[in-house]
């Protein structure tokens, strides 16, 4: 489907067009690494209109994965009608991943490539893509590099997608994710030289829970700080834990997780702020 007439995309839909015909000239097997957000969502959109049965899209459960983030995958496949499979392996089996260094990312995403082009070759596809788009150019993404190396394309980014237009074309087409916050590997939200266990793991992707539960918010990192979870929260959203009662419910059960101190960091959640407190 053309969608570059319809006007309330404007730029955006001419940019969808683009995209639809970078598969037409791929016109072969391709691979979607699907995460469970709104870009590889929207990349997984145009491939499995241009290519149908020729696509798949592939969502990696690898210990870091969320719960949320695995559902919200596998909802984002069954509405668009795409060949889906899931992925299993354990990333913190990998050493160079667990021990948290600057190179983290690059060892998770270099993992990741590696059971991405398998499958590719398992299923005869010679192109596997991802949701890279050009917003993701303005931060230090190691992650990016691994996928490079292992031959990963960035059809988003190759045509000029940003995270604007992304979020455009998937409300046009009613994509479940179209309002969905950016999220991160669960890993994240512990600091840089900190071993990754999956007993941490466990207690970050449980704090998340309570916070969204108790109070209603979309966007949440609970940051690891050994005996303290900081927690932040959309800035928009922020006014939402201004409840008493409700905060000290949370503290109950945060702290049940093995926290010493629960706090809320009250700049709200930002990127990168692991390396400003450690």
């Amino acid at each position: 489907m053309e969608i570059n007439s319809i006007r309330e995309l404007e730029g955006s839909g001419q940019k969808y067009d683009l995209l639809l015909r970078w598969f037409d000239a791929i016109n072969d097997k391709v691979v979607v690494a699907l995460s469970g957000g709104v870009d590889s969502a929207v990349v997984a959109l145009a491939a499995q209109m241009k290519l149908g049965q020729k696509a798949m899209a592939v969502t990696a459960n690898c210990t870091t994965t969320s719960e949320e983030e695995l559902k919200s995958a596998i909802l984002v496949a069954k509405e668009l009608g795409i060949r889906h499979e899931i992925v299993e392996y354990n990333v913190l089996s990998n050493q160079n991943f667990t021990r948290n260094d600057n190179a983290r990312c690059y060892h998770c995403r270099k993992d990741l490539a590696l059971h991405l082009v398998a499958k590719g070759k398992e299923n005869g596809a010679k192109s596997i893509v991802d949701g890279t788009h050009v917003d993701d150019l303005g931060d230090h993404r190691p992650g990016i590099i691994a996928l490079q190396e292992a031959g990963v394309r960035h059809p988003l980014l190759e045509v000029g997608l940003d995270k604007s237009d992304i979020r455009k074309i998937a409300e046009y087409f009613n994509l479940s994710v179209s309002g969905k916050p950016a999220n991160s590997c669960l890993a994240s939200r512990i600091p840089h030289g900190r071993e990754i266990t999956h007993s941490l793991i466990s207690r970050i992707e449980k704090a998340e829970s309570i916070v969204k539960t108790i109070f209603g918010v979309a966007q949440v990192r609970v940051r690891d700080h050994g005996e303290l979870a900081r927690i932040e929260v959309g800035i928009d959203e922020l006014h939402r834990l201004f409840d008493v009662r409700k905060l000290g419910e949370a503290d109950q059960m945060i702290k049940e997780l093995g926290f010493r101190y629960v706090s809320v960091d009250m700049k709200g959640y930002r990127q990168g702020s692991l390396v400003v407190v450690k």
